[in-house]
C-alpha cells in the first residue's frame, strides 16, 4: 500500500497505478501478537483500503492473482478480466509452509500470529489456556526466518498469565531453530543473545536451541536437539496445552510457479535494483524476495525481511521505475537497514542495524518500557500514514537520518 502511494506521488498522471490484493482490508501485521491475547480487536488494526487508495487516484482490485505471464506482461485473476502491465511490483508476502512439519499450524495442533485470522484463532486457544492452565510451547519451526514475533509472543503471553495470576500453573518452553537465543536469523544483533537470554531467565521460560521439530500431535511436540555439527544430542517429547510456532516461508503459488522467476523455495530472484535479472519489467520487495541465509546453521534458518528494510526496497523500486520511464538507467539500491521495535508485554526492546545483513557499520540494541510504548505509538502512526496516503513524511525521514537510517544509500554495497 505504501509502495502504491509512493508510485502515485512520484509518477505523472499519465501513468496508471493499480494495486491488486486478495483482501479488501489492510492488516497491520505487527500487532497480531496483541490480537492473539485480547489486547486488540481486529477493527483496531485493520481497515478497508479501497476508499483511501481511490482518493489518491490508485485503482484497487480485490482479487487473487492466480497466474503471471511475464512474456505477455499479463496477470490472470481469481475474478474479473486479465490485467496487463508495463511494470509489475511483487510484494506478495509468503506462503506459510506449515506442511513441512506434520501437525503444525492452525489446521493442525499449533497456533500462529502470521495473519489476522490466525491471531483470532490463537485468541480462542489463549482464552482456553486461561481457563485450564498447562504447559506452553512458543518458538519457530525449522527453516523459519521471522523470529522476532515468537519472542514477542512468549513475553506477551507471560505478561498476560502473570496478570491473571495463572503463570505459576504454566511451564513455558521456547523451542527454536536458531543456533542460540537472540540469533534472530541475523547472526545476532549487538547484545541480543545476552539480552534475550536474560529476559527468558527472568520470566522462567526454558529454551531449546538447534531444535528440529519433526512432528506435532495433539498435546505433544517431538523435537530433536542438535549440536553444532548437526548431530542429534537429545530427543524431546514436550507436552503442551497451547503452542504458537512460527513456520518456514515459501513463495506464494502464483509467483513460485513462473519458470525462471524464483529460487527453489519460490522466492523472487532480484538484482541490486530489486529487479528480476531476466524479466526486467518485474520488481520485487519484502518477504517474497530471495535473500540467502546469513550463515549455515545446524537447523535451517532464513534471513528476516524487516519493516524498514522492506520500505527501503520499495523506495528503490519507485525511483528505478521512475528512471526507466524517463529514459534513465535505474541505479538506486535499497540500503537494507533495519530499525525494529519489539514489545515484551510490560517492557520492550529496539534495535538498529546498518545494514541489517552483517557485516555492519552500526549496531544498537536497547531494552526498556519506553520501547513498549514506542511500539504502541508506531502502530497508531503507521495506520494513520496509510489512511492519509503518505509513505515517508519529511519529519520521519529527518528523524531516521539522525540515527543513521536512510532508505537509499549510494555507498551501500551488497
Amino acid at each position: 500500500m505504501a509502495g502504491a502511494y509512493d508510485l502515485r506521488s512520484t509518477l505523472s498522471r499519465d501513468h496508471e497505478v493499480i494495486l491488486i490484493n486478495e483482501r479488501e482490508d489492510f492488516w497491520f501485521t505487527p500487532s497480531n501478537p496483541w490480537l492473539a491475547v485480547g489486547w486488540r480487536e481486529p477493527k483496531q488494526i485493520s481497515f478497508p483500503m479501497r476508499p483511501y487508495l481511490e482518493k489518491k487516484g490508485i485503482q484497487f482490485i480485490a482479487a487473487r492473482v492466480d497466474n503471471i505471464d511475464p512474456e505477455a506482461k499479463r496477470l490472470l485473476l481469481s475474478a474479473g478480466d486479465p490485467v496487463s502491465y508495463d511494470y509489475l511490483v511483487l510484494a506478495t508476502g509468503p506462503r506459510l509452509a506449515f506442511e513441512e512439519v506434520p501437525g503444525a499450524g492452525p489446521e493442525g495442533h499449533t497456533q500462529s500470529v502470521c495473519t489476522l485470522e490466525h491471531a483470532r484463532h490463537a485468541r480462542v486457544s489463549v482464552d482456553a489456556l486461561l481457563q485450564n492452565p498447562g504447559p506452553v510451547i512458543v518458538g519457530a519451526l525449522p527453516g523459519a526466518s521471522c523470529f522476532g514475533p515468537a519472542y514477542e509472543y512468549a513475553f506477551i503471553l507471560d505478561t498476560v498469565l502473570r496478570r491473571a495470576k495463572k503463570r505459576h500453573k504454566v511451564p513455558m518452553t521456547y523451542v527454536t531453530s536458531e543456533p542460540y537465543i537472540g540469533h534472530l536469523g541475523l547472526g545476532g544483533v549487538g547484545d541480543s543473545k545476552s539480552l534475550l537470554e536474560s529476559l527468558l531467565r527472568e520470566r522462567s521460560i526454558s529454551w531449546i536451541c538447534n531444535a528440529r521439530t519433526s512432528k506435532i500431535e495433539a498435546g505433544k511436540m517431538y523435537v530433536d536437539e542438535l549440536n553444532a555439527e548437526g548431530q542429534v544430542i537429545k530427543q524431546h517429547e514436550l507436552p503442551f496445552v497451547h503452542s504458537m510456532m512460527l513456520p518456514a516461508f515459501k513463495g506464494v503459488d502464483a509467483v513460485a510457479s513462473v519458470p525462471g522467476l524464483c529460487n527453489p523455495r519460490g522466492f523472487v530472484l532480484i538484482d541490486k535494483q530489486q529487479r528480476h535479472p531476466k524479466f526486467t519489467s518485474i520488481y520485487a520487495a519484502g518477504v517474497c524476495v530471495a535473500i540467502p541465509p546469513v550463515e549455515v546453521t545446524p537447523v535451517a534458518t532464513g534471513a528476516p525481511k524487516t519493516g524498514y528494510m522492506i520500505e527501503s526496497m520499495m523506495t528503490a523500486i519507485v525511483h528505478n521505475i521512475r528512471d526507466e520511464l524517463t529514459g534513465k538507467t535505474p541505479t538506486d539500491e535499497a540500503s537494507w537497514n533495519a530499525f525494529c521495535l519489539a514489545d515484551f508485554g510490560d517492557t520492550g526492546a529496539a534495535f538498529v542495524a546498518v545494514p541489517q545483513i552483517p557485516p555492519r557499520n552500526t549496531v544498537w540494541y536497547k531494552k526498556g518500557i519506553w520501547a513498549h510504548w514506542a511500539k504502541i505509538g508506531f502502530e497508531k502512526y503507521f495506520i494513520t500514514k496509510m489512511k492519509r496516503g503518505v509513505s515517508e513524511p519529511v519529519f520521519e525521514r529527518w528523524a531516521l537520518q539522525a540515527i543513521g537510517l536512510k532508505r537509499i544509500d549510494p555507498d551501500m554495497k551488497r
